[in-house]
């Protein structure tokens, strides 16, 4: 696993520390199950109250055991030891598993976000709103979020022309993706996320305006090229997405001719840190 660890702040646990890890190849944070465990029975020995509930859990069929891995994280007398960790769906069974008042707040959000997926499900509209209200809350402002949901439905159209030319695995889905990066910013979206200091983090949600323009301008012109030429297959498509990253690289070396400056930046709009264990032990 090629790991980050840092520790991440979670008021929805009282401020209480969650030892987490984040894995660069599957992108997905690992949670301390101890570290779960201990805020929300305020037992004086978490590890011993998880490998009781752990054989409980196993002897019941519940695979969030099997899918528990182990890592070496950092304990409070220094020491690393290895310590069970799960996923964020992991994480959901076992506050789903534990009798704790403190867990009520979680699963009442838990059981909301369920009836609100239901609810969209027969009306979609809820979803795009509910999109809406959250970029709201986070502090947008109207015109970048019109601009934000005229790209992700500028995309749906962009991934359409794809599905005709015959692209089907996701996998093919972002090679094609970065291409148009690559060509309009020089770098990937992977490589675009980790310029940002971004992680599970949406790209285009940490753009600029003008970043978000150059990444809308390379899809369209890619989506439009294609619709005009009509390739077939990976190799075919990848040549058309170049050619429309690449109208957009050029819109931005003009621009960035006029100001005198690039307009890549590693601004992003994280209202938090991410802090590794090297930076907690410096401090």
């Amino acid at each position: 696993m090629n790991q980050d660890k840092m520790h991440l702040i979670n008021k929805i646990f009282n401020n209480e520390t969650i030892r987490t890890v984040w894995d660069k190849e599957s992108e997905k944070y690992f949670i301390s199950v101890v570290d779960i465990v201990r805020v929300l029975t305020d037992s004086k020995n978490p590890r011993h109250y998880w490998n009781v509930l752990k054989g409980r859990l196993k002897d019941e069929g519940n695979e969030t055991v099997t899918n528990c891995d182990q890592l070496k994280l950092k304990a409070q007398d220094g020491k690393y030891r290895l310590t069970d960790v799960v996923d964020i769906e992991g994480m959901f069974r076992i506050i789903e598993s534990i009798p704790s008042r403190n867990a009520e707040p979680i699963r009442e959000w838990l059981a909301k976000l369920g009836s609100e997926r239901i609810d969209e499900t027969f009306d979609p509209s809820l979803a795009v709103q509910r999109a809406m209200d959250l970029y709201r809350f986070k502090g947008y402002d109207e015109k970048w979020i019109s601009k934000r949901v005229k790209g992700i439905q500028d995309r749906k159209e962009l991934t359409d022309v794809w599905k005709d030319g015959g692209i089907t695995e996701a996998k093919e889905y972002a090679i094609l993706t970065n291409e148009i990066y690559k060509e309009w910013s020089g770098m990937t979206a992977k490589e675009y996320k980790t310029f940002k200091g971004l992680r599970k983090e949406s790209l285009r949600d940490n753009m600029s305006d003008v970043e978000v323009t150059l990444a809308d301008l390379g899809e369209i012109s890619a989506r439009e090229i294609a619709k005009k030429n009509n390739p077939k297959g990976l190799d075919e498509n990848i040549v058309v997405a170049r050619r429309g990253g690449k109208i957009a690289g050029n819109a931005r070396k003009e621009l960035e001719k006029e100001l005198g400056e690039s307009v890549i930046t590693s601004n992003n709009a994280l209202n938090y840190e991410y802090t590794s264990e090297k930076e907690i032990e410096m401090k």
